[in-house]
Order: structure tokens, then C-alpha cells, then sequence
């Protein structure tokens, strides 16, 4: 076997690794990004411990193919990054972030579609994907509805001990 073969058979296993590891994969097609905006994203992801990637879509259909995972195929064409994700919303959100706070990169990265838990997730399931809070601002949120009715009952029983004096 020649040696191309074998780095390409290389790529396909760290590829399978990098989706077994991950919680979400998200695919997103990207055009005219320049050397700072690519940098900022990288960035944004390094800091959610994600890991922004481009391969060539072949390699990653054969890494889905070997996973048994073929709804990706559609989806593998033109340029494509992958982000790879310790958990399901970062990926999605950093992306809708990173367009919302600068319009004019949403022409220029796309999300297609990610896999989520083993499972497909369209165009329409990203944007909703995106739209949930992180874990740690969803368990402040729990938090803080568990502590308003203590709180709520300290103050009422505050003002009674307040008008008995």
C-alpha cells in the first residue's frame, strides 16, 4: 500500500477517535473567512475546549461510513469546518455568537448540521441547539428559582417580626 493511503487511513482513524470523543460534531460550511476571523473563532472554541477542524469531506464520510452514521452525506460538500465539542450547545452557540456580535460573518460561516449524541441534527435543530443557555446558566437558573421562595418566606417573616416589636 503506498504511503498516501496510509496517512489518509491515519486521518480516518483520528477522525473516528475526535467523534467518539466528542459529545456534538458540528459541520459548518465556511467562504472568505480571513486569517483574523479564522483566529478569533479558534480562539472562542480553544476556550469551550472545543476543537475547530477542516479535513476533506471524503475522509470524514469514511469516518462516518465506518461509524454506521451515513445521514451526513448530503451535508459533506463544499468547504466545510468541524467543530468537535465536550458537550452538546458550545459549538452551536459559539458560532451563532460569533455572527451575532459581528454581521457581517453571517455569510461566511454556515452551520450545516452537527451530530449530537450519536444522532443527526439538521439546520433547524443547530439553531435551537444554539438558542439553550450553557449548562452552568441553566443550573444558576434552577438555583435561583430553588432560592426565591426561601428567600420569599425570610422577608415575609422579617416584616411580621418587625411589626410585633
Amino acid at each position: 500500500m503506498s504511503e498516501n493511503f496510509e496517512a489518509k487511513k491515519a486521518i480516518v482513524e483520528e477522525i473516528k477517535e475526535k467523534i467518539n470523543a466528542a459529545k456534538s460534531v458540528v459541520l459548518a460550511h465556511y467562504d472568505r473567512l480571513t486569517v483574523a476571523e479564522v483566529t478569533d473563532l479558534r480562539n472562542r472554541f480553544r476556550n469551550a475546549n472545543c476543537e475547530y477542524k477542516v479535513y476533506k469531506n471524503t475522509l470524514v464520510r469514511k469516518a462516518f461510513d465506518e461509524l454506521g452514521v451515513t445521514a451526513f452525506d448530503a451535508d459533506l460538500n463544499g468547504a466545510t469546518a468541524f467543530v468537535f465539542c465536550p458537550d452538546e450547545t458550545s459549538g452551536c452557540s459559539i458560532i451563532a455568537k460569533a455572527v451575532k456580535e459581528a454581521p457581517v460573518l453571517a455569510d461566511k460561516i454556515v452551520p450545516k448540521s452537527a451530530y449530537v449524541n450519536g444522532a443527526y441534527v439538521d439546520e433547524e435543530g443547530v439553531k435551537k441547539l444554539a438558542a439553550i443557555p450553557s449548562r452552568e446558566v441553566l443550573i444558576a437558573k434552577m438555583l435561583g428559582c430553588l432560592q426565591s421562595p426561601i428567600a420569599n418566606f425570610a422577608y415575609v417573616l422579617k416584616a411580621i417580626a418587625e411589626q410585633k416589636s
